[in-house]
Order: structure tokens, then C-alpha cells, then sequence
């Protein structure tokens, strides 16, 4: 499992929230097991503590997007860093049950469960995919969904560096509210037009009077 892999669980459990829906799925034990995936040792470990747990790293790993998304490098960088110190990651070479066409195995990093709890397994592995793309491929690769009210956290993977939705509905969405908008614009515009145009001939015929 390379380690591009790991970034994903910052975004799923960052997403697992909506402030501006005012939704949380993190409300459970089975929501937790859910982010892990369900396979993990460590996802077979939650207990009722670790929501409150998890609920914590998921509000600094937002606070990273939102420094990302904010043009704050540093302070992206350091409280990732924080992350990364608190919640320690366990290396290890693995090669599951998979092999080349010699038969040989297919050996790659992979981050072992950690020991303790549900949390600190959970938090090391999504702390260290998000370093890990974001020293591969920028800070500004991390984004928060412009269209509002989502600010769901997505990781860019365009080759030009444009995505600006965490989705392509949020994408659609914006971009059909964008055209009503202009719209609107359009037709205020030639209203006022219409309105001027009666004013001045309102004036002109009074003024041949």
C-alpha cells in the first residue's frame, strides 16, 4: 500500500463533519470502524472514547485545510507537524499476499496499527498520508469545496493545479448557481436600462411642452 494512500483518511474523516449543514456522521463506534474501513486491527479496537477522540483530530486536521486553502503555508506545515509528533507513525515493509510475474513479492511501505487505541492509529496513519502528499505535491493542493455551503476538504490531483469542488455535484451546483447569478445580473441590468431610457423620454417630452 504506497503511502499516497494514507492522505485519504484525513480527507474521509475531515468530511465526516459539515459545519455549514450542520451534519456530523461521527457519532458512533460503527461510523469510526467505517473510516478505517472496518479491516483494521485498530478499527476492531474503538471503543464510545474514541469518538470524542476522533472528533478532536478531525478539527485540526481541518484546521490544516483551512490554513491550505487560506494561503498560510507555515502554519499548515506546523500544525501538521504538531499532528505528526503527538500521533507517531510504525513503518513497515509488507508485501501481503502479492507478486510479480516471477512469483517474487510486490514489497512497499506500509503503516502498521498503532498499538494504544483507535485514535492514535487512526490519526498517525491520516497525519502522515497528508505530509506526505503535501511535501509531494504542494500546499496548495489541499482545498476546502467553494461551493457553499460545503467546504467538504478534497485533495487536488489536476494536472494544472485547478480544482476548486470537492465534487463534480458541488462542482455542477456552483456552477449552475454561477449562470442564475449572471442572469439575474442580466436582467437587473436591462430593467435599469428600460427604467433610463422612459426616464429620458419622460424629460424629453415634458421639456417640448
Amino acid at each position: 500500500m504506497e503511502l499516497a494512500y494514507y492522505s485519504d483518511y484525513a480527507v474521509r474523516l475531515v468530511n465526516s463533519e459539515e459545519p455549514g449543514r450542520n451534519k456530523d456522521t461521527l457519532t458512533s463506534v460503527e461510523a469510526i470502524r467505517e473510516l478505517f474501513g472496518g479491516s483494521s486491527q485498530a478499527a476492531r479496537r474503538a471503543t464510545d472514547s474514541d469518538v470524542t477522540r476522533f472528533r478532536s483530530v478531525r478539527a485540526r486536521l481541518r484546521a490544516v485545510f483551512e490554513a491550505a486553502d487560506g494561503g498560510d503555508e507555515t502554519l499548515a506545515v506546523d500544525l501538521l507537524n504538531s499532528l505528526l509528533m503527538e500521533f507517531p507513525v510504525s513503518p513497515q515493509i509488507s508485501g501481503h499476499d502479492d507478486r510479480d510475474d516471477e512469483g517474487n513479492p510486490l514489497w512497499h511501505m506500509h503503516l502498521a496499527d498503532h498499538p494504544s487505541n483507535a485514535t492514535s492509529g487512526y490519526a498517525a496513519i491520516a497525519a502522515m498520508g497528508l505530509a506526505f502528499h503535501l511535501t509531494e505535491h504542494g500546499v496548495d493542493r489541499l482545498g476546502l469545496c467553494e461551493a457553499a455551503p460545503c467546504r467538504n476538504a478534497y485533495l487536488d490531483t489536476s494536472t494544472n493545479r485547478s480544482r476548486r469542488y470537492c465534487s463534480d455535484r458541488c462542482a455542477t451546483r456552483a456552477n449552475v448557481a454561477a449562470y442564475r447569478a449572471r442572469k439575474r445580473l442580466e436582467t437587473d441590468r436591462s430593467a435599469s436600462t428600460g427604467r433610463a431610457a422612459e426616464t429620458a423620454q419622460r424629460t424629453i417630452a415634458n421639456g417640448e411642452r
